[in-house]
């Protein structure tokens, strides 16, 4: 049995919303000014997959994500300051510089790690879950995947392994129907990622991925399954995802223009707005206020990553090697 999020859970969904959207907005920018090297995946349009799965989780559950991972760990508990530090290569970065835009992580907050490889995130997911699983601790491990890793073997082992055994993991898949510019039409006869929920025996739903609340909703019910023991769930969140596939490459030409500008009316932040101000949950100026806010947060994060060192040539091979008798860097 799922409960709606209250009125100060609504404005903290709205709020993360626009962290996330309002940093990669920069990150965007920064990436066109060239202090970003390397690839950089932003997560517009898709917001509110990460708020609504994140919104349920505790600080010690953990998450594995993808390429496109920006928007989980800003979800997830990773400050803004940490992130866009991480993709200029600074040692204040999350991972200390060595990551990227691809490779964060923050076992602190219980991001464990995203992947430009797709697939393996999912095995570690269940990986997570095992171990959850042998030691009785109640703590939920999450995969974020896309819809092109829905053709990876790693899917069918994971979502399989975890179904057999009953492992508290939840595959959120962010199916926004392309794998880079591969339409997932073309890449399968069944676009549907829930419907193969049964040939697994998971627990399987899909919901609008652009609908905050659905996705919290979902997430929740997934939550409390995997805590009490009742196993795994897939969720297929369809979404859309409204930047070019990584910052530089063509953003039409695979898809249309029309397409594109009809998903940005369905804005998932526009959309909870619409719904606050409806509902007389907010006020405009309570909501100017966060925007204002998160505003300033971005602007002063990006300040600090420009301003921040870079890595110390001498500690290249530090978080490679053990160090013997040591203890863990900061």
């Amino acid at each position: 049995m799922t409960t709606q999020p209250n009125q100060a859970d609504m404005l903290q969904l709205y709020r993360t919303m626009l962290v996330i959207r309002r940093t990669e907005e920069q990150l965007a920018k920064s990436h066109q000014a060239g202090l970003i090297p390397g690839a950089c995946h932003t997560y517009v349009g898709e917001e509110a997959v990460a708020t609504g799965v994140c919104a349920n989780l505790n600080q010690d559950d953990v998450v594995f994500s993808t390429h496109r991972g920006h928007g989980h760990a800003l979800a997830k508990g990773v400050s803004p300051r940490e992130l866009i530090a991480e993709l200029f290569g600074r040692a204040t970065g999350v991972s200390r510089g060595r990551g990227g835009s691809m490779h964060l992580f923050s076992p602190e907050v219980g991001l464990l790690g995203t992947t430009g490889i797709v697939g393996p995130n999912i095995l570690q997911a269940a990986g997570a879950g095992y171990t959850f699983k042998l030691l009785k601790t109640g703590r939920v491990s999450v995969g974020f995947f896309g819809d092109g890793a829905v053709s990876n073997g790693a899917f069918h082992e994971g979502v399989n392994l975890a179904t057999v055994w009953d492992l508290p993991v939840i595959f959120v898949c962010e199916n926004n129907m392309y794998a880079t510019e591969v339409p997932f039409s073309k890449a399968t006869r069944n676009p549907q990622v829930a419907n193969r929920g049964p040939a697994y025996g998971i627990n399987a739903c899909a919901v609008d991925g652009n609908d905050v609340l659905a996705v919290y909703a979902a997430a929740q019910e997934a939550v409390a399954r995997a805590r009490s023991g009742g196993g795994p769930t897939l969720i297929e969140c369809r979404t859309y995802r409204t930047r070019s596939h990584a910052e530089g490459m063509r953003d039409v030409g695979y898809r249309t223009r029309d397409e594109v500008d009809d998903w940005k009316t369905r804005d998932p932040i526009q959309a909870l707005k619409d719904h606050l101000l409806a509902s007389d949950l907010a006020a405009a100026g309570d909501l100017q206020a966060i925007e204002a806010q998160v505003q300033a947060l971005v602007d002063e994060a990006a300040e600090f990553a420009k301003s921040s060192p870079w890595p110390d040539p001498d500690t290249a091979t530090r978080y490679i090697y053990s160090e013997p008798g040591g203890q863990p860097h900061a």
